[in-house]
């Protein structure tokens, strides 16, 4: 499949310089891109290599002076890069039916053009809206409820009564539903409190591979509109996730939490339990949240702190073992001079 660039200009909303004409085959890295392929710059650092690129053609946010190649202009060269390589690259699901060897529980109700792959378990009261995709070794548990254009990938579990939404996808190995971490202490022992809450999923959610998004102990745990999360993210009974948040690979967050619209937690970040993230804060790599975060803030350390205050105090790191050096020196300076202020002191008695 090819397209001019003029095609491709319009796919993304950009303005071509050079052959609108020119026809382009598919999309590849600056390095990688061969003759008859387009390429993108979404970071000025990597202008140099503009030159250098065998590729055809060029997105970019701006006119680059010197290059002799094709250019389609666009605000947002990472956002044409998306769309471009999804137009190339797009996965269909065609309908496949359900496999003989599925098991489907009493009273469950399956949709059109869904395909079920071998070897998958649906519960009792099941409903399975259209043109839902189940891959090999799921589980379904019973009283659940999958909406239309849903896919799961293999080798997920989703536990009973979960609510998952039009178009989510769940990647492998994932776990929606399974107990809080709820026990009563009982003199030296614990008695498990049930975990009788669901999880709901709302549309256009994608969760990566072996997430763990515990049920609510009573509720639900909720996972709103356009949340992304990445691989190996923990989220904790009864947390509510706000619209079009970012969970980077190993963050982990605890019970009853609220997470704002639009955050963004990066990678390893740790928050306790029964706080509040405002609406577009950003909480840096390995930070751990300690307390409530107000809205439209930038926070990074352990605990958390301002960013601007965290990278002033990580430049003073390194300093620390010469600094106590410096500061014993002076501790002996001080010392030194309280003892001559003393025996001065004394002789003028």
């Amino acid at each position: 499949m090819k397209k001019t660039l003029q095609e491709l200009a319009y796919l993304i909303r950009g303005e071509v310089v050079g052959d609108a004409g020119l026809k382009i085959s598919g999309i590849s890295s600056l390095d990688d891109a061969q003759e008859g392929e387009i390429t993108f710059i979404a970071n000025s650092k990597y202008l140099t290599k503009a030159k250098e690129t065998r590729a055809s053609a060029i997105i970019v946010s701006n006119k680059i002076e010197g290059i002799d190649k094709p250019l389609v202009i666009t605000d947002n060269p990472y956002l044409a890069y998306a769309k471009i390589v999804t137009f190339f690259h797009q996965h269909p699901h065609p309908s496949k039916g359900i496999d003989k060897s599925t098991i489907v529980g009493d009273g469950t109700s399956i949709g059109k053009e869904v395909s079920i792959y071998p070897l998958v378990f649906i519960g009792k009261d099941v409903t399975i809206s259209d043109r839902v995709v189940i891959y090999p070794h799921t589980f379904i548990g019973d009283g659940t409820f999958i909406d239309e254009g849903a896919i799961i990938y293999s080798h997920v579990s989703i536990r009973e009564r979960c609510r998952i939404g039009k178009r989510v996808i769940i990647h492998s190995g994932t776990v929606i539903g399974s107990d809080g971490f709820g026990f009563a202490p009982d003199g030296n022992q614990y008695y498990k409190i049930p975990q009788i809450g669901i999880v709901q999923i709302d549309d256009d959610v994608e969760i990566g591979a072996n997430n763990t998004i515990d049920r609510g102990a009573l509720g639900k745990t909720w996972i709103k509109r356009g949340v992304k999360t990445d691989n190996l993210v923990h989220i904790a009974h009864n947390v509510v996730i706000g619209e079009d948040t970012l969970l980077v690979a190993q963050v982990g967050i605890s019970g009853s939490t609220r997470i704002g619209n639009h955050v963004t937690l990066a990678g390893q970040v740790g928050v306790v339990g029964h706080i509040e993230i405002g609406d577009n804060t950003v909480v840096g790599s390995k930070t751990g949240v300690s307390g409530s975060v107000p809205a439209n803030t930038i926070v990074s350390g352990y605990p958390h702190m301002p960013h601007r205050q965290w990278l002033k105090s990580s430049r003073c790191y390194p300093l620390l073992p010469q600094m106590r050096k410096v500061l014993h020196k002076l501790e002996k300076k001080v010392k030194v001079l309280e003892e001559t202020f003393q025996q001065y002191t004394e002789e003028r008695k």
